[in-house]
């Protein structure tokens, strides 16, 4: 595990990969929605780390300013900056934000998993949210990725989480009996719907989890 822990996968690789995420997938689809409800109608600064092709700034609405930083960027523009963000401080230009977004991030940040909240935690405003996403390996048929460095347990996250973070909320993405996203229009909307844990069934068939945190301060 400690091998796994520091391989890192590099530009070459996510220059392929993250294309992969050109059209919105489900769990992205569902975090633009509870980004819609967390921005409301008030202007609002996010940024989106780990952004890929900058794919959900098309799922969001006027009020909310994009800003992305990826280890890949296809197509420079000024809201986008690309950075190796397991190398560098996560930073963008020493802005705050009213909103991060970690959307399957944590998973390939191996050792440095502490370090990077911390980055998140200075680049977070006062009164602002931090959405991030991570795999369940709790669940009952687990599927781990092979280019995942940061394997660990629901209850390991979210107490690393918490020594950054005051975390308000915590909902699974999708819950399923296969470790994969739901299919089909109806099934998808079921699953779009569903931001309660139910106990027991939660813990072993949620896919992946959110949580909505806020500063520690706060």
């Amino acid at each position: 595990m400690a091998d796994a822990a520091n391989t890192y996968y590099k530009r070459d690789f996510w220059a392929s990969e993250n294309l992969k995420y050109s059209q919105p997938h489900f769990r992205m689809l569902k975090a633009a929605r509870l980004i819609r409800d967390i921005a409301g109608d008030r202007q609002c600064d996010l940024l989106d780390v780990g952004c890929g092709p900058a794919t959900l700034k098309l799922l969001l609405q006027e009020n909310v300013h994009y800003y992305g930083i990826d280890i890949a960027i296809h197509e420079p523009a000024p809201y986008l900056l690309q950075a190796d963000l397991v190398e560098s401080p996560i930073q963008f230009c020493d802005r705050q934000f009213d909103i991060l977004v970690a959307q399957g991030f944590f998973e390939y940040i191996g050792d440095r998993q502490d370090q990077k909240l911390s980055d998140l935690s200075r680049l977070l405003r006062t009164n602002g949210t931090f959405l991030v996403s991570y795999v369940n390996f709790d669940h009952r048929n687990k599927y781990i990725y092979c280019p995942y460095n940061n394997v660990q347990s629901f209850k390991s996250f979210h107490g690393s989480l918490s020594r950054f973070f005051k975390v308000r909320k915590y909902i699974p993405t999708s819950q399923r009996w296969h470790h994969d996203e739901p299919k089909g229009r109806i099934m998808k909307a079921v699953q779009m719907g569903i931001n309660v844990n139910i106990p027991w069934f939660t813990r072993m068939f949620a896919v992946e989890y959110f949580f909505i945190c806020s500063p520690l301060n706060s």
